[in-house]
């Protein structure tokens, strides 16, 4: 797959994208997890989880889980 980064469309769907900071309910939500990973990953779900937004991923792991919320 191939993206245009300099593409007028494509760089104004990513400025709508949600970005959420990395809060201590984020950094406390990893303890929850039912899997363990590497802590790049473990941030992400955990910030999956607190949000309340569903996940998109191809990791293994992080789609087996059965508290992470994964957009199918």
């Amino acid at each position: 797959m191939e993206l245009d980064l300099d593409r007028t469309e494509l760089a104004r769907a990513i400025g709508r994208l949600p970005v959420w900071p990395l809060t201590p309910d984020v950094a406390r939500a990893p303890t929850r997890l039912d899997f363990r990973s590497d802590p790049a990953d473990e941030i992400i779900a955990a910030t999956s989880l607190v949000h309340i937004v569903p996940l998109l991923t191809r990791d293994r792991k992080l789609r087996d889980s059965t508290i992470v919320p994964i957009a199918v």
